[in-house]
């Protein structure tokens, strides 16, 4: 197996974690990445006085091994923080989670969410097969359904819940005892909740440096080497440059529904299961402001369709390396897709009426730097065609020695630690 010739495509985590990790076991390989740096959303760029990434990226660790790994890659340049996350709604500010945090929302917010949730504590198994709205109402009763989310996963998938399943859930939405949620309806609470209740982030620079940390330590990256066209068949691919190049096994980490557009002759049928493929797009705008805004917070939610964006993080906040003191720096991220299109000529006013409006910001602050991402592949869609049209997809490919690899190659809803682990698992196949 060693001898065969394994090209990675694309070199965002999930690739050079593959890379990283077939190269450690004395495995050669090639990566090949489209853009001119490496890191894919895992990048940073700077903008006058601000360092912005390619939206908002933290890092949060379930396992041992990546954590080890990271710190190693970061040596002394990683900085944890005990997260600091709140919801806008009803013209309030609450901690994160929603649904463990109802003191400070009307009086009626409260009455409906615990009364739903108090009748929810009586609720047997959950059915078959459930729908994602299935599962919230039964994991938390009709009013924290309503209130926060029902809208705001509305807001972030582009779908109702109803048109959603659950395959992608695996412990990322918390789920309070109803003792906690009682709790949190007499005072604030401080207790946190979830997987990612502390963060990890780069104490100088921005997140792009977990990538270039990695391809320091990797061989045979090319950049600004986009592939045009593979043939399964004879195994060979063609870039943009012209050159072809033979391969035993391609790692993908390529968006999946680009592969049509790349892989010769593959049949009608298969095709026909690509285009069953959805996912939503974030409109991503960056922010640099004159002044420093007075605020903890991380992170904050927005459930409701009175603001565009369904969150606006604080650079700032992460790490005093990316915004210089006196000043603040944001990231704000809007979903879109054919399901809720946005207007991209007015869309960036309408987020800047909307930071004033929530008071974020004020009229008098200026913008000192600007920055827009518009991420097509922003989160694979998970609905009732997803799980067949995927196991098909990649039934296909691996039989024709093509490994489907990370949040994007193998199409599923990850964090930057499961796009590590992901291409530690690809490197295992070998």
């Amino acid at each position: 197996m060693a001898k065969k010739k394994i090209i990675i495509l694309g070199a965002g985590l999930a690739g050079l974690s593959a890379a990283w990790h077939l190269q450690r076991k004395g495995i050669d390989c090639l990566i090949f990445e489209k853009e001119s740096q490496v890191g894919g959303l895992c990048r940073s760029k700077k903008i006058g006085d601000f360092i912005f990434d390619y939206d908002g990226h933290i890092l949060h660790f379930r396992h041992r091994y990546t954590f080890n790994l990271v710190r190693g890659l970061f040596k002394n340049n990683l900085i944890r923080r005990k997260r600091n996350a709140w919801i806008y709604s009803y013209r309030s500010y609450t901690r994160y989670p929603f649904q463990a945090n109802l003191w400070g929302l009307p009086p009626f917010v409260i009455k409906d969410c615990l009364l739903g949730a108090i009748k929810a504590s009586y609720n047997g198994r959950l059915p078959k097969n459930p729908t994602f709205l299935d599962w919230i109402e039964h994991r938390f009763g009709d009013g924290i359904a309503q209130h926060f989310m029902v809208p705001y996963n509305t807001k972030f998938w582009t779908l109702p819940p109803q048109k959603l399943t659950c395959e992608w859930l695996d412990g990322f939405i918390p789920v309070p005892s109803l003792s906690q949620i009682i709790d949190g309806t007499v005072e604030e609470s401080k207790r946190q909740f979830g997987y990612n209740a502390y963060f990890w982030y780069p104490k100088e620079g921005g997140i792009g440096r977990l990538a270039e940390a990695f391809a320091s330590q990797i061989k045979n990256i090319h950049t600004n080497c986009a592939v045009k066209e593979i043939d399964l068949s004879s195994k060979r691919l063609r870039l943009n440059s012209g050159v072809k190049e033979r391969f035993d096994y391609l790692i993908s980490t390529i968006p999946l529904p680009e592969l049509p557009f790349m892989v010769k002759g593959m049949p009608k049928e298969i095709v026909s299961l690509f285009k069953k493929l959805k996912w939503n797009s974030i409109f991503n705008l960056n922010l640099g402001i004159s002044r420093r805004i007075d605020s903890p917070m991380h992170w904050i939610y927005f459930p409701h369709p009175d603001t565009y964006f369904f969150r606006v993080g604080l650079f700032h906040n992460f790490s005093e390396s990316v915004a210089p003191l006196d000043k603040s720096s944001f990231y704000i991220e809007v979903a879109y897709s054919k399901y809720k299109p946005i207007d991209k000529s007015t869309i960036i006013l309408k987020i800047k009426q909307d930071l004033i409006k929530i008071g974020l910001i004020n009229h008098n602050d200026k913008v000192c730097a600007e920055d827009i991402n518009d991420i097509k592949y922003g989160y694979p869609i998970y609905d009732k065609s997803y799980s067949q049209t995927t196991r098909e997809i990649k039934g296909y490919l691996l039989n024709r020695t093509v490994l489907t690899c990370g949040r994007y190659g193998s199409w599923r809803y990850f964090s930057m630690e499961d796009a590590i682990v992901d291409g530690k698992r690809i490197s295992s196949l070998f």
